[in-house]
């Protein structure tokens, strides 16, 4: 069974949509910020960058949101086609999230809500940039159902972003593509499962016990 280490966050949610889409037996360990539980040495032996989320697979662990989903598309034969060019579609998309739309919105997020002065040019420059990734997205989706052609993993790692759209102050009004996208995807049964997860967090034992099993492997 794979073991899921995550938070209720998009990059969290990337993950546990994928594994409901794909039907893939886990374990959920949600790991508390508050108690910096992603920066004890047990889990730095799964993740060394001390980020959610994390998968162990039979005692191979695998960090980084992106890498996860190719791994998982990788290793059902899902979700990813296998020709060199309808990869390579799926892949641009998902360096377009990556590189783009996470870290942007992920800037906006912390300057519009959290930072503790108020920077309004740096809360203008993520906004606006967010936004124009978005309307990258909508050109995109209006002219394909979804990001690579068919549903992928592109769309699996962008929409967990992209849904929480108001909390980085960030609006998709006009981008009628990309609401439909929005409005297809939210209603899947498995991006909804995948979007309650974590239900409540694992005790710590489990996590040390994971890490422990790892270092006689």
């Amino acid at each position: 069974m794979i073991e899921l280490y995550t938070a209720a966050t998009p990059n969290g949610h990337k993950v546990s949509i994928a594994l409901e889409e794909l039907g893939l037996p886990y374990q959920v360990h949600a790991l508390s910020f508050d108690k910096k539980e992603q920066k004890t040495p047990e889990f730095l032996r799964i993740n060394p960058n001390g980020r959610i989320p994390a998968i162990v697979d039979d005692g191979f662990a695998v960090f980084e949101s992106g890498a996860i989903l190719i791994y998982l598309a990788e290793k059902t034969g899902r979700l990813m086609p296998s020709d060199a060019q309808g990869r390579s579609l799926v892949l641009q998309w998902l360096m377009f999230q990556m590189g783009g739309v996470g870290p942007m919105q992920g800037q906006a997020n912390v300057f519009f809500r959290y930072f503790p002065e108020k920077l309004q040019g740096a809360i203008d420059r993520y906004q606006h940039e967010t936004r124009r990734l978005y309307e990258v997205l909508d050109r995109r989706l209006s002219e394909a159902e979804y990001l690579a052609g068919d549903y992928s993993i592109a769309d699996i790692a962008t929409f967990p972003w992209v849904r929480v759209h108001d909390w980085a102050g960030v609006s998709v009004e006009g981008l009628e593509h990309l609401q439909r996208w929005l409005s297809t995807i939210g209603e899947r049964p498995a991006v909804q499962r995948g979007l309650q997860v974590p239900r409540r967090p694992d005790d710590e034992s489990s996590l040390v016990k994971t890490a422990q099993s790892m270092l006689t492997r």
